[in-house]
């Protein structure tokens, strides 16, 4: 495991048994992102450092009983919260890096990845493995349920040009990844970039 794999888990380990009570009002925020996957009976989807899992009961709606729901993180302490909160009950979850998924390639039609670029060691390179198991045509959602400016805010931060999540430096991070960007919605209280998989 990575020094960066190591800080993760430290940063979201140390906040796991409370992360959802400190934002207890995400849910409907959540609902409205995966909606916009577009995903249908029987679709097969991965939630992408899907930490206590709050993306996993309306990723379960969208892909009925037929479909395949996974959750993936690499902090135990975040997969542990979503088992205390029933979580695994709607989809199955991995402990394991999005970097490098035991899935097989092409085998799924959408990821929906909440809060997780401005974390990954390496975006480009795991963007490329998310892309690996999404069959073309496959769509990736990145969201956070606060945008950009709003989340700099509460941290005390400026946001700055170099920010990952900048649309002129997302747009080609994702087309370098085989992906191509189809929208772009940075608000205050969402953000959501939509992608497609290319052939």
């Amino acid at each position: 495991m990575s020094r960066d794999h190591a800080h993760v888990q430290e940063f979201f380990g140390a906040r796991a048994a409370d992360w959802d009570s400190r934002f207890p009002d995400d849910g409907p925020a959540y609902a409205a992102a995966v909606a916009e996957l577009g995903l249908r009976e029987g679709d097969r989807v991965l939630d992408a450092g899907c930490g206590t899992g709050r993306a996993l009961p309306p990723l379960r709606t969208a892909v009925g009983p037929s479909g395949l729901v996974l959750g993936a993180d690499v902090t135990p302490g975040m997969l542990q919260a979503a088992v205390r909160a029933g979580r695994d009950r709607e989809g199955r979850l991995l402990l394991t890096d999005v970097a490098a998924l035991p899935l097989r390639s092409r085998s799924l039609v959408a990821v929906f990845a909440a809060g997780l670029i401005a974390h990954l060691p390496d975006p480009a390179g795991s963007l490329r493995e998310l892309a690996r198991v999404v069959r073309p045509g496959g769509v990736l959602a990145l969201f956070h349920p606060i945008g950009r400016q709003a989340l700099a805010t509460r941290q005390g931060r400026r946001v700055t040009p170099d920010d990952l999540r900048a649309e002129p430096n997302l747009r080609p991070l994702l087309a370098g990844a085989g992906w191509r960007m189809t929208s772009y919605v940075d608000e205050d209280h969402r953000f959501l970039a939509l992608a497609v998989r290319g052939a």
